[in-house]
């Protein structure tokens, strides 16, 4: 498996033992982590500011054998890598170039030393004295300096490596402290990897401080951000440095190795190449222009085979980590209120009608409906649910729709369906033993028509109950229960809704709603508009006919988010998924997906208002702008050729 045809990249960070001043002693540990990483397949790897000195050298940084050491060492560190075809490596050292001394990052492949980028920004604080030895990149003249006979090009204007596989660019410790860090121009400039090699001390608090700049550079730049700090070695007498190494992607930590290790610390990742082209493409900000002629340098690397994928693949992307689970399971149910509330304020309805059948959607529904009127201190009589009970109605979804409707103090309408479809099959000479298409939809539709009447008979807004998932796959009646006034669960995947009426359930109902609550989610999803079974139980599974809603949200969120394409979905798929489904099964429902996702747009395209709560969204007026008669070939061909490769 190749993992770099998938659009990815492993990248490393390290913070090696050294001795301060001991070039030789740092330069062979720096090497020993490198053969570590080829043995990883890790294929750019970076080091801390002045790795082959140790950053806290002084005033020796003034001794030319110091200087002289430091360039041996990475000759001969060139020298090393000569036989490495497959990984690049970033090392930090002093640099001697005119009567200056610059703060320096080689960059080295298999081709030798392919640039060296000087530090742009030179502190000069309390803690951080480096202009008494450093000049700044602004005061360098030259555009190239002779390393052991071979002319390596240098810029004072910033430098982009391009390989095979990526573009990326270097800065240096302060540079990232800064208003405006070079790593950006050098982002807007194409660069996706951005890697930072520093020497920044521990102070109380100031790694949080430095992870949150990370974090926010990755995710302002749209890259990956490759972090790594100088550890165990470093001279103490006034700062004490922790080894810390951080891998951040579009916002998101990726890898932190331990602090105060007294061992050398390595951490890996693999960076998404294909999500972050993704974002910057839809970005139009991107302009690939510059005021500062930037330097372009090509670097050889050779691919990487790999049966491993150092990058999380959640299996439910939509629904939220433990630690962030009650902060944005809380905000996905406000702003559906917030939604509801400000169309009602600004109809200045003041009632509401919504179909309650007993099944999870409806339920969320109702929940943001009733958590609605309360924040707008109307009273809860004045919303109207109805349950219309229909040929595959089954006790148990009955009896929690009225069980929970009088738990809410709602008021509560029943109104069966059966005689009206009944006299509708007779108007349209349709036979009612025939469990055709027209035998399901009308049921649908004459439920819509009852929620629409009533609400106009009392003057109130139909609050739609259906979820993103379903828009995707079109698993709805066009103007049924399609139609609304109001879709308040629009943006809301299947497997969400699950979670946030669980959530809801546990933490903010009491103990009779609760259980209800609880029962309404052991339920098999249904639209329930076949008979039930001979023993009362639900015939017509959702699940058995388009597929596990699990799949259908993770594979949404691949294409829509991330702009993935069938083989890659099918790709990450096997990995979020593995001893749970086979590859036959995830091609098979990744099929459905996409023949039903392309045919059933035109149900999209007239979709109703309903509030965007996450990354994805379907609403033709916002998110998602595509023609209802596309063609789904070409997914479907690529799906076969990738189910076909073996």
């Amino acid at each position: 498996m190749y993992i770099n045809r998938q659009g990815f990249i492993r990248v490393a960070a390290a913070s090696p033992r050294l001795r301060v001043a001991d070039c030789d002693y740092n330069r062979a540990e720096i090497q020993t982590i490198i053969g570590q990483a080829v043995e990883e397949q890790i294929q750019i790897i970076c080091f801390p500011e002045l790795a082959l000195t140790g950053y806290s050298c002084g005033d020796l940084f003034f001794q030319e054998t110091l200087q002289r050491e430091a360039l041996s060492s990475l000759q001969q560190l060139a020298q090393f890598m000569r036989d490495k075809p497959s990984i690049i490596a970033i090392v930090g050292l002093p640099m001697r170039i005119g009567s200056s001394l610059y703060n320096m990052a080689a960059v080295i492949s298999a081709d030798g030393i392919q640039g060296v980028v000087p530090k742009s920004n030179v502190p000069n604080d309390r803690e951080y004295y480096e202009k008494r030895w450093f000049a700044a990149a602004a005061d360098l003249v030259d555009c190239s300096v002779q390393i052991g006979g071979y002319k390596v090009p240098v810029s004072p204007h910033g430098m982009i490596f391009q390989t095979p596989y990526t573009t990326f660019g270097v800065e240096i410790c302060e540079d990232l402290w800064m208003p405006i860090p070079p790593s950006s121009r050098l982002a807007m400039e194409g660069a996706e990897l951005l890697f930072n090699l520093s020497a920044s001390n521990e102070l109380v608090g100031k790694h949080r401080y430095r992870k949150s700049l990370v974090l926010q550079q990755s995710g302002r730049c749209n890259a990956a951000y490759i972090y790594a700090s100088a550890g165990t070695g470093e001279s103490t007498t006034d700062m004490v440095f922790s080894g810390a190494c951080l891998i951040a992607e579009n916002g998101t930590l990726l890898a932190e190795s331990k602090r105060f290790s007294l061992e050398s610390e390595l951490i890996a990742a693999d960076i998404d190449l294909d999500v972050l082209r993704h974002d910057r493409l839809k970005n139009c900000n991107y302009k690939n222009s510059t005021h500062h002629p930037t330097t372009v340098v090509s670097c050889s690397l050779t691919e990487v085979a790999t049966n491993t994928l150092l990058h999380p693949v959640p299996e439910h992307p939509f629904i939220p980590s433990t630690e962030y689970e009650d902060e944005s399971l809380a905000e996905v149910f406000t702003i559906q209120t917030e939604g509801l509330a400000k169309r009602l304020r600004h109809t200045g309805i003041e009632k509401a009608t919504i179909g309650i059948s007993g099944g999870l959607d409806s339920t969320l529904a109702l929940l943001v409906t009733i958590a609605t009127f309360d924040r707008l201190q109307l009273p809860r009589e004045n919303i109207v649910g109805i349950t219309m009970p229909g040929f595959g109605t089954t006790d148990r979804t009955y009896h929690n729709a009225i069980d929970l409707m009088h738990a809410s103090g709602i008021t509560v309408r029943e109104i069966p369906i059966e005689e009206a479809v009944k006299q509708h099959f007779k108007d349209i000479d349709h036979n009612i033993d025939d469990h055709s298409i027209t035998y399901e939809n009308s049921q649908a539709r004459e439920r819509t028509q009852i929620l629409m009447d009533v609400a106009n008979k009392i003057g109130a807004l139909v609050v739609g109950t259906g979820n993103l998932s379903e828009l995707a796959l079109g698993w709805a009646t066009y103007n049924g229960d399609q139609m609304s006034m109001y879709g308040v669960n629009a943006s809301v995947p299947k497997t969400l809704v699950a979670t946030l009426v669980r959530w809801i359930a546990d933490n903010r109902m009491e103990a009779n709603a609760r259980t209800i609550l609880h029962d309404v989610l052991d339920t098999p999803f249904s639209p329930e508009l076949l008979p039930a079974t001979v023993d009362g139980q639900i015939a017509q599974k959702t699940e058995h006919f388009v597929g596990p809603y699990e799949l259908h949200d993770f594979f949404l969120h691949r294409m829509l988010r991330f702009g993935d394409g069938p083989a890659r979905i099918l790709f990450l798929a096997q990995l979020a998924f593995k001893g749970r489904f086979t590859e036959e099964e995830l091609t098979k429902w990744l099929r459905v997906f996409y023949k039903r996702f392309f045919s059933q747009q035109f149900k999209r395209s007239c979709m109703p208002d309903g509030p965007k709560v996450g990354s994805v969204n379907l609403s033709p007026r916002g998110d998602w702008r595509m023609p209802s008669d596309a063609m789904a070939n070409l997914w479907l061909k690529e799906l076969e050729e990738a189910s076909n490769r073996k």
